[in-house]
């Protein structure tokens, strides 16, 4: 419905919403439903394989980038668009849109490609390969641990970073110029309505990066962690150990980080409150016009 609706409203910021919500759309398909539930419910279906799970890592991670990267890619936009008034003609146009939404999840899709690599069966049962587990010389090879820090660095590090600092630099800016007109209108009576929707636009922006921040932080410091104590991923089935509460504490809110853009979208925005009223009102709307006939 996210998709649906902000597909309608046909303008720059849009673009950028319209892919975050696709990704984020991916992100529960294939983390939630297929690599979660599936493999859960299903113990021993085709997901479980070993060619099947290793796929299904595959577009995790995929998706998983494409989700933060547009974010950090829409928080950028937004920077320009409000701080930087003569870039904001050449760069926050639905061209430059498609262009850098094409370029991340092209990125997304070849900066994953080394994972095909990353597991080795379980065990094998009458030829069958079944479920992945992760090659120990991902843990002893300088190559695997120098792909497993970009990994990190990349996601969720550095958008950390460019979040944060992003949010900081437009801040200070909508401030700065919030003083200036005030002291230009002086005792001029009535509200400014160029400050009132700068303020508006920016109220999704630091809403989804908020989230992103919050949500993100236990990834994080998981991370950290299994480094500082130089252990491998845990793997147990003890739902009691601190470790293993971690671990999963750290796998749910960073699902949720994908799952929770859509109703940030309905709280901030008042087009698309409209707009879903109107879908969800549609069908009976529909119903009710043709009694009428």
């Amino acid at each position: 419905m996210a998709i649906i609706i902000l597909a309608r409203l046909s303008r720059c910021i849009t673009s950028y919403l319209v892919a975050i919500a696709a990704a984020d759309f991916l992100v529960i398909i294939t983390a939630v439903i297929l690599n979660r539930i599936g493999r859960i419910f299903f113990s021993y279906s085709v997901l479980s394989t070993t060619h099947g799970c290793t796929i299904t890592a595959v577009l995790v991670y995929v998706s998983r980038d494409g989700s933060v990267w547009l974010t950090v890619a829409f928080t950028i936009d937004r920077f320009v668009a409000i701080c930087c008034q003569n870039l904001k003609t050449r760069y926050c146009n639905e061209k430059t849109a498609a262009l850098v939404i094409g370029m991340v999840s092209s990125l997304s899709c070849i900066k994953n490609i080394p994972i095909l690599f990353m597991y080795k069966p379980l065990y094998s049962l009458d030829g069958v390969s079944w479920f992945c587990d992760i090659r120990s010389v991902f843990y002893t090879s300088l190559v695997w641990k120098s792909y497993d820090w970009l990994d990190r660095i990349l996601t969720p590090f550095l958008p950390f970073l460019l979040i944060l600092l992003l949010n900081t630099l437009t801040i200070r800016y909508i401030l700065a110029v919030s003083a200036t007109r005030k002291r230009l209108r002086g005792t001029e009576s009535g509200s400014d309505s160029e400050i009132a929707n700068r303020k508006r636009s920016i109220i999704l922006l630091f809403a989804i990066s908020l989230s992103f921040l919050l949500l993100w932080v236990t990834y994080v410091i998981h991370f950290i962690y299994i480094k500082v104590r130089a252990e491998g991923y845990f793997n147990t089935l003890d739902f009691t150990d601190p470790q293993y509460i971690l671990q999963e504490t750290k796998k749910i809110l960073q699902l949720l980080s994908s799952c929770n853009n859509v109703f940030i979208y309905a709280v901030s925005q008042t087009k698309f409150r409209k707009e879903l009223k109107y879908l969800m009102l549609f069908p009976f709307t529909t119903v009710i016009g043709r009694f009428k006939w």
